[in-house]
């Protein structure tokens, strides 16, 4: 390999270049990449990059062979410019980023790498160092004042299909096979697992309408005035043109959200703010973790002690998750700790899968170790130590030597958004088997003992967001494709009854009508149309679906938090 990096030129943080790479194919690729922080072992140095539009989960320690030096672009330092006022602005403008070429080095490119076009002229501000703390308390409460203020503007975002609303299409029914020459395209195999989110914004919404013009009146088709009105649900091969249809404002829906960022959560456990933007928690800080018998790479910072993050493997124990920085230190753990299964109570079980409901409050140790892990790889996770308000329900797979954590998922004790999930997790080494869907899947189970709609807390992270879309159009695939004639009339159902069958909150049934594309509007009245390829696809998506939940195994008995004072 050709090396890349002349050691002439200092690379400090803040600066760009582009970094060596394997990608999914196993091949070179030379993506620009940010150094967010630079160490020195004996004998080299080492650099913490970020690749620019990569995931964060990507980020990583670099040795200098892997940096190309002929495209360097050194940060400048930050100029403040004056407002339309007059007065100095509180942010710098776009500063301008020299390219500098490593001494020696011509413009060929390296053997190794495809030529690549001229970076264009850009900087970035200087990261010299970490400000005192006082400085960092005034910066969190500024960016706090901004992400309130950030609640009046837009953000740009793709359009979609638009959808009916709450008072246009609160139901719906499915017809026989109709055969027409206009052909509708659906969205195929949009339930699958590992779909593709084509209608979303880069942050997982979708957009909504803007609200008509003052002295405008939109027409609205017959038949489509209260919560109640029924919209038919055909199934056919070739359907009709769909008429445009719009969603109600004040959508509490992820995906139906209109681009318009919401006021930052003062509760929960996805609290909205930037502290994540910090150096410090940008950079992942455990190495390794060992639990059981798997060893799990982080993907992202979690605020465990520092004495900790220096060691190359941090021991978790299994069943209660006690960080130890040692394997003789897990190994004298063990010869003391008597528990084999998570503490609290197993409230469902069937087969090797249980479920353990765990107060936030009655054991705070646990539920603090289980949201140290969890931050590790949840990038917006805030939630650490303040467990009080939360329930944790914890999936396990047993075996001969106890109860194995799988994953699990948090909710609020009382929730005024009807939120049924904080956060939800799947630990990697059992990801992609199906138990993210039976943990979704759990949640409504229990919103349905509890007689409640629910829907989980947003943002979503783009795996929750990816796995949520598929169990609601599963679920309410299933439910249409059952539904019988009655007296020879085409079956009909309203989204209200759709959200009462499943306890998923109506703008989420909705949402994912629109995104699957089966609201329709034909013949003055509402329709849903399911296509041969939805059919089909969801016939196949069943059949992969090997885990489901069966109520009768069930033992769960809802409590009314709000009469036991602080929980």
């Amino acid at each position: 390999m050709t090396k890349m990096a002349d050691l002439s030129v200092d690379v400090i943080e803040g600066c760009r270049l582009p970094v060596l790479r394997k990608n999914q194919e196993n091949e070179d690729e030379w993506p620009l990449a940010e150094i967010l922080s630079v160490k020195e072992i004996p004998g080299r140095k080492l650099y913490y990059v970020h690749y620019i539009d990569f995931n964060k989960r990507l980020d990583e320690w670099v040795t200098p062979e892997r940096l190309d030096m002929k495209k360097l672009q050194f940060p400048k330092k930050e100029a403040k410019t004056p407002t339309k006022n007059g007065l100095p602005g509180s942010r710098p403008s776009s500063p301008e980023r020299e390219v500098v070429r490593a001494a020696g080095t011509g413009p060929q490119h390296p053997p190794s790498r495809p030529p690549q076009p001229q970076a264009q002229q850009k900087s970035l501000p200087t990261k010299t160092s970490i400000p005192d703390f006082q400085v960092l308390q005034q910066q969190v409460q500024k960016r706090k004042a901004e992400s309130v203020s950030l609640a009046t503007q837009v953000s740009p975002a793709t359009p979609v299909p638009s959808l009916p609303g709450l008072a246009e299409a609160s139901q719906v029914s499915v017809y026989p096979a109709v055969r027409d020459t206009n052909t509708f395209n659906l969205k195929s195999n949009a339930h699958d697992d590992h779909e593709q989110l084509t209608s979303l914004t880069t942050n997982g919404t979708a957009r909504r309408p803007m609200p008509n013009q003052p002295g405008r009146k939109r027409k609205q088709p017959p038949n489509c005035g209260g919560t109640d009105e029924i919209i038919k649900v055909f199934q056919y091969n070739n359907s009709p043109r769909c008429a445009n249809v719009y969603l109600p404002p004040g959508e509490d829906s992820q995906d139906s959200s209109d681009g318009i960022p919401s006021a930052p959560r003062m509760t929960g456990s996805l609290v909205s703010d930037r502290s994540h933007d910090d150096i410090v928690t940008r950079m992942k800080n455990i190495d390794c973790i060992e639990l059981g018998r798997h060893r799990l790479k982080p993907w992202y910072f979690s605020p465990y002690p520092q004495e900790l993050t220096t060691l190359p493997i941090l021991y978790l124990c299994e069943f209660c998750l006690k960080y130890l920085k040692s394997l003789k230190c897990l190994q004298r753990h063990l010869t003391k700790c008597n528990l084999r299964h998570p503490p609290g109570n197993e409230i469902y079980r069937k087969g090797t899968i249980s479920f353990f409901e765990i107060d936030g409050r009655k054991n705070k140790t646990y539920s603090q170790n289980l949201c140290l892990l969890a931050k590790c790889f949840l990038d917006h996770k805030t939630l650490y130590y303040d467990t009080d308000p939360f329930l944790f329900y914890v999936m396990t797979e047993y075996d001969s030597k106890g109860f194995h954590i799988v994953g699990y998922f948090s909710k609020e004790k009382e929730s005024t958004e009807d939120y049924n999930v904080a956060c939800i997790l799947t630990l990697p080494p059992y990801q992609r088997r199906g138990y993210g869907k039976l943990l979704i899947e759990f949640s409504y189970e229990l919103s349905k003992v509890e007689g409640k709609t629910g829907t989980p807390e947003k943002p979503l992270s783009d795996l929750g967001l990816l796995s949520y879309r598929s169990y609601w159009s599963q679920t309410i695939l299933e439910i249409l494709m059952d539904l019988k004639p009655d007296n020879g009339e085409r079956p009909q159902i309203t989204i209200n009854e759709i959200s009462e069958i499943t306890s998923v909150k109506k703008e989420d049934v909705i949402s994912t009508l629109q995104y699957l594309n089966l609201i329709n509007y034909y013949k003055g009245q509402y329709i849903l149309t399911l296509s041969e390829d939805i059919v089909e696809g969801h016939e196949r998506a069943m059949q992969k679906r090997h885990l489901p939940i069966d109520p009768k195994c069930l033992h769960f008995t809802p409590k009314d938090w709000s009469k036991r004072g602080k929980w």
